[in-house]
């Protein structure tokens, strides 16, 4: 069985507290206790300490970032969140600072991750309805994916030597929710992409 560390990294407002960010993080927390794996749940919002988050992501074999889609990025507070516990985890934790050498001090930028073998999984909520994403014709995206708005996160797993999982996404969440649909298909995604490491695994 693996072990998961779930960042809730929603920041809760009066018009947005985040309950579906929570109900998606407590989800999954729930389906992979129920199939034996083990969890750490860190809901960033709340307040964490920096040094443990950084141990857990050693820990992990994988790691759920779950948040709101704000501004095409991730809030603020899970900024502040990478900020800090990724600026320590470069120490030589996480990282061998950026990867380059004082032999090669031009030669690979962001290859100096140690958490290869670590996978992660991108689940995000969005008010962008499906639509706007991957059709050339729908001009502010402009054929744009899911992945492909969210590239400077996963830039950050990778330059910590994480490798990607199938990204979630709940779309449209605020003019037209559709929650139950939303749970059926995450459900749906996590029995997918989790089958599959178990399969790896055996």
């Amino acid at each position: 069985m693996s072990k998961i560390h779930i960042l809730n990294g929603a920041q809760p407002y009066e018009f947005a507290p985040g309950k579906l960010n929570e109900t998606l993080a407590e989800r999954a927390k729930a389906t992979f206790e129920g199939q034996g794996h083990e969890i750490r749940l860190t809901t960033v919002a709340a307040g964490y300490d920096v040094q443990d988050e950084v141990e857990t992501h050693l820990w992990a074999d994988v790691v759920l970032l779950q948040f709101p889609v704000n501004w095409m990025g991730v809030p603020w507070s899970f900024k502040k969140y990478m900020d800090e516990v990724y600026t320590v985890g470069m120490g030589g934790q996480l990282s061998n600072g950026d990867g380059r050498s004082a032999a090669a001090p031009k030669a690979n930028y962001g290859l100096g991750g140690k958490l290869a073998g670590t996978r992660y999984m991108i689940s995000a909520t969005l008010n962008a309805p499906a639509e706007a994403f991957g059709d050339p014709a729908e001009p502010f995206f402009e054929g744009m994916s899911l992945d492909d708005l969210l590239r400077p996160v996963h830039l950050n797993a990778r330059f910590f030597g994480m490798t990607p999982l199938p990204t979630f996404g709940a779309f449209d969440v605020m003019k037209n929710p559709d929650v139950a649909s939303d749970l059926a298909r995450f459900d749906a995604h996590l029995a997918t992409t989790f089958g599959e490491i178990a399969n790896d695994a055996a």
